[in-house]
């Protein structure tokens, strides 16, 4: 056998070993499984959801199809919930969902002041700094401050509106199209959009030197 094959499974065994993290998490797993407090294959599917049928790009889809689609843009600002369905996502909460529009003289900002109520099928998970006491807190006493923390710096004539979602009530932000993306189509076009546009911290821009 060669030095090169020895080495090559020398590799692919360091390759193999998980990591301390993912032996904690297969301990804790199983732990839960062998007291019958989880159901491996409830469980499966819910991992399989948010690896594969959730996530940023659901809601940058729902963008991308509402600035190329004025008349889905309507039906998604006048119900929200029935149309992120045209497209297979579903709130499975069983939630409304209430998209507001982003416009030269209106920016929407998501917070929930309560909780993190979030919508995961569009976004995924919530990131650390949307469950912060810190954020929830002061977007809404200081939206502008926090904005402009994130590094979106809005003219003063500029209304900022500010949502707080509830069980009941999630919000997703519809943030306006960025000048020079007009002969994009929906791939490129969702690809622009990022979690915190649509959570409404963010504004959405080209790449550098304009459209690939």
């Amino acid at each position: 056998m060669t030095s090169a094959h020895h080495e090559h499974e020398h590799d692919h065994a360091h390759q193999a070993v998980p990591s301390d993290l993912a032996l904690r998490v297969k301990a804790l797993e199983s732990l839960l499984v062998e007291k019958g407090l989880v159901d491996p294959a409830a469980l499966d599917a819910l991992i399989d959801a948010y690896q594969h049928k959730v996530g940023p790009r659901n809601g940058a889809r729902v963008v991308a199809r509402a600035w190329a689609d004025p008349a889905f843009k309507q039906r998604l600002l006048a119900d929200g919930t029935a149309a992120v369905a045209e497209l297979g996502f579903g709130n499975y909460q069983g939630e409304y969902l209430q998209v507001v529009e982003n416009t030269p003289q209106v920016h929407n900002l998501i917070v929930c002041t309560l909780c993190s109520c979030y919508p995961w099928p569009l976004l995924g998970l919530p990131p650390v700094w949307y469950k912060s006491a810190a954020y929830r807190s002061r977007a809404v006493i200081d939206p502008r401050g926090v904005l402009r923390e994130f590094g979106t710096t809005l003219a003063d004539e500029v209304e900022v509106h500010v949502w707080d979602s509830t069980a009941e009530v999630r919000y997703l932000v519809l943030p306006e199209r960025p000048p020079g993306a007009e002969t994009l189509g929906e791939e490129e076009l969702a690809a622009l959009v990022t979690r915190d546009a649509m959570v409404g911290v963010a504004k959405v821009a080209l790449p550098a030197g304009g459209p690939a």
